[in-house]
């Protein structure tokens, strides 16, 4: 009985260590990562797969699709199922705030600052470099990310295909319909997978359920109260359960609302903080504390930090609730084999989308000769240097308080 014991004691303390080390891979691509989910998903390819190999690049960009077919943070799911995968819910939760938790804060903290620089007439012109950057980043991410899943001509035509709607129809709600229609173009190519023997679903549907109630929840209490913190969490819990895509797409349904509509933020503010959240490591979703921090101003520094968690909390909690939900019978669901054909058309019509996103970032900065340049050398640097991106960024911003 002894010695049956000391073969099970080591166990627990070798899977506690094996969860700090992922946890501490987790933070560290919170705190370097800079840019979007297509961006993101290059570097986890690189720490996640080649470096630490908790799962294969063929499961990762399975995973990927799969949350890219569902609203929320695309980045962020995906790096939360990978916690779930390794370490059940319990280390998913710890993953979702790990990684959000850099970006967040310093999202939080330059809202709080904007105050104070429009207050003492400071220039935010040092971040100028920053967005045809951003657009270097991106074109680069999308090409090393095309490049693995593209396979074959249909591939590349469902690409050019999705980047040619994208931006012709440039709506948030283009993002579903492209990238459905792209995992239905290749399902019909299900015969050259493997049978896999399939087994009955067990959906639990707990986590749908807390999606739903919260959404109806926090709409009614928000309604009943008129409280602006309660308004504020259900604005952001209903456009995180609307968004498709990650922050690119995110963004003009916020300027929409809050700038537009709600007059929560002016147009400079908000492009401001549009500009700095490039040069904030982790999900591109941390706009939402931004926002949130100043549509509180005039209730002084613990409103602004309560306005901050609201908006923070609602864009994070509908895309965790439904990655939970989905990726309980996601191993069943997979075993049919046009689902696991279909994502190839939905990784293909993702690189369409990011192609899309490129180039309507780059268009309003095409006539300046200084922007073209800037993009131009950057996708340079990414190419054929190791200059890690976060550098860059540094480099970026040095550059923008001397020129």
């Amino acid at each position: 009985m002894a010695s049956y014991l000391s073969t099970l004691s080591p166990i627990a303390p070798v899977r506690r260590i094996r969860y700090i080390i992922f946890l501490k891979d987790v933070l560290i691509l919170a705190c370097t990562t800079f840019g979007g989910p297509q961006i993101h998903l290059a570097m986890m390819l690189d720490r996640f797969v080649a470096k630490r190999r908790y799962l294969t690049e063929a499961e990762l960009m399975e995973l990927n699709a799969l949350c890219q077919v569902l609203p929320g943070p695309t980045s962020t799911q995906t790096v939360t199922a990978l916690g779930f995968k390794i370490g059940g819910p319990n280390l998913a939760y710890l993953t979702l705030i790990v990684w959000a938790f850099p970006g967040v804060m310093i999202m939080t903290l330059v809202a709080i600052g904007i105050y104070y620089v429009q207050q003492n007439s400071i220039s935010l012109n040092f971040t100028r470099f920053i967005q045809p950057m951003a657009v270097g980043f991106l074109i680069v991410a999308g090409y090393r990310i095309a490049k693995k899943v593209i396979l074959n001509q249909m591939g590349m035509v469902l690409a050019i295909i999705s980047a040619l709607t994208a931006y012709a129809f440039p709506s948030p709600y283009i993002t579903p319909i492209v990238l459905v229609a792209g995992g239905f173009a290749t399902a019909f190519a299900y015969k050259k997978h493997e049978k896999m023997e399939k087994a009955p679903f067990k959906i639990q549907w707990a986590n749908f359920f807390l999606w739903i109630g919260v959404l109806l929840a926090a709409a009614t209490l928000g309604a009943i109260t008129k409280s602006l913190p309660l308004r504020l969490f259900e604005n952001f819990y209903r456009n995180g359960s609307l968004v498709f895509g990650g922050g690119q797409v995110l963004t003009p349904m916020l300027y929409n609302e809050f700038v537009e509509f709600k007059h929560y933020l002016s147009r400079q503010e908000f492009l401001s903080g549009l500009a700095i959240v490039q040069v904030t490591p982790g999900p591109v979703f941390s706009f939402a504390s931004y926002i949130g921090v100043l549509s509180m101003r005039d209730a002084g520094l613990s409103g602004q930090l309560l306005g901050g968690f609201a908006a923070t909390a609602g864009i994070f909690l509908p895309g965790t609730f439904l990655i939970f939900f989905v990726y309980r019978f996601w191993n069943q669901l997979k075993r049919y084999r046009a689902v696991r054909a279909s994502l190839e058309g939905i990784n293909a019509a993702s690189t369409g989308l990011t192609a899309s996103a490129a180039i309507s970032l780059f268009q309003p900065m095409a006539e300046n000769g200084l922007s073209v340049v800037v993009v131009v050398v950057t996708i340079l640097l990414l190419e054929y240097t190791r200059i890690p991106p976060y550098v860059l960024i540094i480099a970026g911003l040095f550059m923008g308080f001397l020129v």
